[in-house]
């Protein structure tokens, strides 16, 4: 799979580098070849033999060794790789990255490189959160790096949430898909999937009944022929693919902030099945029956349209597809809301329950378009994704 590939792996200070090991032989097994770097850090927690032993190549750890400086010299070696990996990236680490600062060997090889870079982030929940951190990451994104993970679990501390590295296999097809040869490779896709969830109260919400099945098959579709995808999704009842940047969200709001800050993006594919509706007068506690038999009084007020934003925004992607799920006059209401919205193709679907699409495994769309509506058959929503995907490279070619 990846036969001829070459993989710069850096192997940063964290409990979670015992992980970079089953990496290594993952990667070996896919045919890559694999240049360790250890840091002063890493070593800590695994030996530069084991590290070794698994690749198969020598492991470097020194800037100022003149040997290597005489065979392979530093701006050589950020530069033979087809991809540098940093796992696990510490939360220094990646402030150095973000700082452009060059103190060490693995610093000073991902300032010279000019080779794509996947972190995949290892920390504590709360440094994870922190303010600075959020600065880093927001920076390297800007910066065209990559991420996978983290994911959310038990932290070897104790304390429990995001700051997990994610486990070898997601990083290795995170690595594939970065290094696969596609018809989207090198471009960078946004993919919205899953529902809202609007609250009434702490214990109470409003929302549809998505299960964002179709939208987390486009966004491994996508990834299977070479994008690049950010995956923001609701609180789905499917997880989402390995290997995407997954951006989790409850609310419209929250859906809206976490696209705007994905952009720029080459294509969007607004798959969610976000609430029109999101109540005004949210209670702050639980409500409850008071014995009168009358039920609150529920005010509503209009979500932001996050398709129309997108569509007519100052970062417009090239691409914007938007998805419509009608009960009656399809073509008619698609047709209609994709020249509301501003999008450059509406994919379609009737949802009405003798249907069995909502939740189903299987999908029957119309992809209306300016020059018109083109039925698809029913299919399994793993084939109208695949379809869907290629026909958005072909769409980009030129682009």
């Amino acid at each position: 799979m990846l036969a001829a590939k070459r993989v710069l792996l850096i192997i940063g200070g964290g409990i979670a580098a015992y992980k970079s090991l089953a990496l290594i032989r993952l990667l070996r097994g896919a045919g890559a070849a694999v240049t360790p770097v250890l840091t002063k850090a890493g070593a800590e927690f695994v030996t530069p033999l084991s590290v070794s032993a698994l690749a198969g190549e020598k492991v470097y750890t020194a800037l100022f060794d003149l040997t290597d400086e005489a065979e392979m010299g530093h701006i050589q070696l950020s530069r033979v790789a087809d991809l540098v990996v940093v796992a696990p990236a510490t939360a220094d680490l990646m402030a150095k990255m973000a700082g452009g600062r060059a103190d060490d060997l693995a610093s000073t090889l991902l300032l010279a490189t000019d080779t794509p870079v996947l972190v995949a982030p290892a920390m504590n929940v709360r440094m994870w959160d922190h303010a600075a951190t959020r600065r880093n990451v927001a920076q390297l994104q800007a910066d065209a790096v990559r991420f996978v993970g983290p994911n959310e679990g038990e932290m070897a501390c104790g304390e429990f949430g995001a700051g997990r590295m994610a486990e070898p296999d997601e990083i290795m097809a995170a690595i594939a898909t970065l290094l696969a040869d596609g018809p989207l490779k090198g471009r960078r896709v946004l993919v919205t999937s899953g529902p809202t969830h609007e609250p009434i109260d702490p214990v109470r919400y409003i929302a549809n009944r998505s299960s964002g099945a179709q939208g987390t098959a486009i966004a491994a579709a996508l990834r299977d022929v070479g994008a690049e995808v950010v995956f923001v999704t609701g609180p789905a009842s499917v997880p989402p693919p390995a290997g995407v940047q997954v951006v989790r969200v409850e609310t419209a709001a929250d859906m809206l902030a976490a696209v705007l800050a994905a952009l720029p993006v080459d294509a969007a594919v607004m798959a969610a099945a976000v609430a029109d509706w999101r109540v005004a007068n949210a209670s702050g506690q639980k409500m409850k029956k008071d014995g009168t038999g009358k039920a609150p009084a529920l005010e509503f007020a209009e979500n932001a349209d996050i398709l129309a934003t997108i569509s007519k925004g100052a970062a417009r992607p090239a691409l914007v597809v938007g998805f419509a799920a009608e009960t009656q006059d399809v073509v008619a209401h698609a047709t209609a809301k994709r020249a509301r919205k501003g999008c450059d193709w509406i994919v379609a679907n009737d949802v009405s329950p003798e249907t069995g699409i909502m939740g189903g495994a299987e999908n029957a769309v119309t992809v209306i378009t300016e020059a018109g509506a083109e039925v698809w058959p029913r299919m399994g929503k793993d084939e109208v994704a695949r379809k869907l995907a290629l026909r958005i490279g072909e769409a980009l070619k030129n682009s």
